[in-house]
C-alpha cells in the first residue's frame, strides 16, 4: 500500500492552538476525517495495568486516586471508575476524599509515565494513519482523511480502535467528525460516535460550554449568563458575545460547528514516500521479515524512480500483534534506491542493535518510509577509466553508520575560526558537507603549518627563550628536556574576545624541531609587558 501522496497541500494559516497537536488552519478544499481518542481514566489504568488490579465494574478492590502537591496541599489529580461512580472528582483535596470513601488507595500522581503511556499508545495507533498528533494529555488526534476504506469503513475502523485500546486495558471514548474540535467535543462531552458530514450543528447542540475549551472562569460566566450549551451559542448573534467575552468564543464556535477546517501537526514528521504490508496473521520468522521488507524496498524504488530521486535516509517500523512499535532508521552518504543496497544497510543495523528485533507474538505490519530524499541523476559509467573510489568510501561509511550508529563514525569540516581548537568540527559521516566551506590547499612541498593532532586542552610546558618574541631554546614537558635545534615562527592568533571575553590573550605560535628530529607546535600565551608580565607556554600539537 502506498500512503500520503500529498497530505496538506494548501498553504497553512498559524492560528492559536486549541491542544497539543493543533496549530493550522486550512481552507475548505477536500472532505477530512478526524478520529478523536479520549482516555479519561488514563493514569488510573495504567496503575491498574501495573499493579494486576481489576478495577471495573464489579470489583470489590478499594478505588484508586492519585494525588499532587497543589499550594502545599494534596489534591485529587485522577481518580479511577469506582472512585468516580462514588462521587470522588479530581481537584477534591485528599482529605474531603478520605472523609466520604475512607478506604481508598492513593498513589502519587506520575505525569511523565503517563505521558510514556500515551506516547506507546499513539504508536500503536500509528497503525491506522501516520498523520496522528497528541491532543493534551489525556487524548489522541488522528487525522483519518482517505484511510478509512483500508478498514472497511469509519465504523468498523472506529470499534477496531477503541478495541485495541480496551484491550491493552484503558477506557476509552471516541468520535470522528469533520474538524478535530468537532470530534474531541463530541468524545469527551458527548457520547462519541460518527458525525456525518453537515450534521456537526446538531451533534454539538447540547453539548456544555465547556467543550468550547474557553477556560474555566469564562465557561463560569456563561452559565450564569444562561448561556449553558453549544446550542445557546450558536444560535445568537456573534457581535454581543464576542463584545461581552472576547474574539476567541467566535474562534471557537467556528472551528466545533466546522465552519472552518483544521489540520494537525503529527508528532512525528509523515514521509511523503511511504510502503507497507499488512498480514492476516502476524509473521515472526526473521526471514519473513527480512523478504517481506526488501519487496517494501522495491515498491520504494519504483516510487523514487518516478520522481527521480534516491533516498538518504529510510525508517522500517514494525507494528507487534500486541501494539508494540519497534523502529529501525539508517542514513547514507549518497541517495540510494536499489533495494539491494538498501537491504545491506537494514541488516548490518539490526546485527549491530544491543536488543535484537523481538517479533513478541509476531508483526502484522511492516511499514517502510523514505525520510529523507535527494535528486538523484542517472550517471553515465567511464569504461575506459573506472574510478570507484568515491563509492566504495561512502558505501563503507554508510555500513559502518549502520552497523555502529551515525554518532559513532565522525569526519571532520572546517569551521570559520583562527584558533586551532575551533578550526575543525567532528560530524557524522554520513551527513552531507556544509556548502561553502573548504579546506585550505596547502603549498605544494611546503610542510604542514599545523598538526593533525592538537593536545585538549593544550599541555603547559616550562621553556628557556629569548624576550619578548623570540621563540623557545628548549623546554621541559613530561619530565624530558628537549633542545631546540630549529624553529620557525611567530604565527600570531588574536583571540576571539566576542566568545571568550576580554580578559583573554594572544598566542604567538611557533614550530620547532629539537635535536632528536622530533617536530613541535608551541605557543606563548600572552604579549611580554602589554598582556602579561609572565606569558606561559603551552604544547598545542606534534607534527607526525
Amino acid at each position: 500500500m502506498t500512503a500520503n501522496p500529498s497530505m496538506n497541500p494548501e498553504p497553512f494559516e498559524n492560528l492559536p492552538q486549541a491542544g497539543s497537536g493543533m496549530s493550522v488552519s486550512l481552507p475548505l478544499a477536500r472532505p477530512s476525517r478526524f478520529l478523536a481518542l479520549w482516555f479519561p481514566f488514563l493514569s488510573t489504568d495504567r496503575l491498574h495495568r501495573q499493579q494486576g488490579r481489576k478495577g471495573g465494574e464489579g470489583s470489590d478492590e478499594a478505588p484508586l486516586v492519585t494525588t499532587e502537591k497543589i499550594k502545599g496541599g494534596l489534591h485529587l489529580a485522577a481518580v479511577d471508575q469506582k472512585a468516580r461512580r462514588l462521587g470522588l472528582v479530581p481537584g477534591l483535596t485528599l482529605a474531603d476524599a478520605r472523609a466520604r470513601i475512607p478506604g481508598i488507595t492513593v498513589v502519587e500522581h506520575d505525569s511523565a509515565a503517563d505521558r510514556g503511556v500515551l506516547g506507546h499508545l499513539a504508536d500503536a495507533c500509528d497503525r491506522y494513519t501516520p498523520l496522528l498528533a497528541c491532543d493534551g494529555e489525556q487524548g489522541l488526534m488522528l487525522d483519518i482523511s482517505g484511510c478509512a476504506h483500508l478498514f472497511k469503513g469509519e465504523r468498523a475502523m472506529l470499534d477496531d480502535v477503541c478495541k485495541c485500546c480496551q484491550e491493552a486495558g484503558f477506557s476509552t471514548l471516541a468520535a470522528i467528525a469533520a474538524t478535530p474540535d468537532t470530534a474531541r467535543a463530541v468524545a469527551r462531552w458527548g457520547t462519541g460516535g460518527i458525525v456525518k458530514e453537515g450534521e456537526e450543528h446538531d451533534s454539538v447542540h447540547d453539548l456544555p460550554v465547556a467543550a468550547l475549551q474557553l477556560g474555566h472562569e469564562t465557561d463560569i460566566a456563561l452559565v450564569r449568563a444562561g448561556l449553558k450549551t453549544v446550542g445557546d451559542l450558536a444560535d445568537r448573534p456573534r457581535g454581543p458575545l464576542v463584545a461581552r467575552f472576547g474574539a476567541a468564543i467566535a474562534y471557537r464556535l467556528d472551528r466545533i460547528l466546522a465552519c472552518e477546517r483544521v489540520s494537525i501537526s503529527p508528532r512525528r514528521p509523515v514521509a511523503d514516500i511511504l510502503v507497507e504490508k499488512q498480514f492476516a496473521e502476524p509473521i515472526g520468522y526473521a526471514d519473513d521479515i527480512r523478504a517481506c521488507l526488501s519487496h517494501l524496498a522495491e515498491e520504494a524504488r519504483d516510487l523514487l524512480e518516478q520522481k527521480g530521486e534516491g533516498g538518504r535516509g529510510f525508517e522500517a517500523a514494525f507494528f507487534r500483534a500486541d501494539g508494540k512499535v519497534e523502529r529501525i532508521a539508517i542514513a547514507t552518504a549518497r541517495p540510494l534506491r536499489e533495494p539491494a543496497a538498501v537491504m545491506r544497510l537494514f541488516d548490518a543495523r539490526m546485527e549491530g542493535l544491543a536488543d535484537p528485533l523481538d517479533p513478541g507474538f509476531g508483526f502484522d505490519l511492516i511499514r517502510l518510509a523514505v525520510t529523507v530524499r535527494e535528486t538523484l541523476s542517472a550517471g553515465q559509467p567511464d569504461f575506459i577509466r573506472p574510478d570507484h573510489g568515491e563509492d566504495d568510501a561512502c558505501e563503507l561509511v554508510e555500513r559502518l553508520s549502520a552497523r555502529f550508529s551515525p554518532a559513532r563514525v565522525l569526519r571532520f569540516v572546517p569551521e570559520d575560526s583562527h584558533l586551532p581548537e575551533r578550526a575543525v568540527r567532528a560530524v557524522p559521516a554520513i551527513a552531507a558537507p556544509p556548502a561553502g566551506q573548504s579546506w585550505h590547499a596547502a603549498d605544494k612541498g611546503e610542510p604542514p603549518l599545523r598538526p593533525l593532532f592538537l593536545f585538549e586542552p593544550p599541555q603547559a610546558i616550562e621553556t628557556v627563550a629569548e624576550v619578548p618574541d623570540g621563540p623557545p631554546r628548549q623546554f621541559f614537558w613530561r619530565r624530558l628536556r628537549h633542545d631546540i635545534a630549529r624553529a620557525e615562527g611567530p604565527e600570531r592568533i588574536a583571540p576571539e574576545w566576542w566568545r571568550d571575553g576580554s580578559d583573554t590573550l594572544t598566542r604567538d605560535y611557533f614550530r620547532v624541531e629539537d635535536s632528536a628530529g622530533r617536530r613541535f607546535w608551541v605557543y606563548r600565551e600572552g604579549l611580554f609587558a602589554q598582556e602579561a608580565r609572565h606569558p606561559r607556554w603551552f604544547l598545542h600539537g606534534i607534527f607526525a
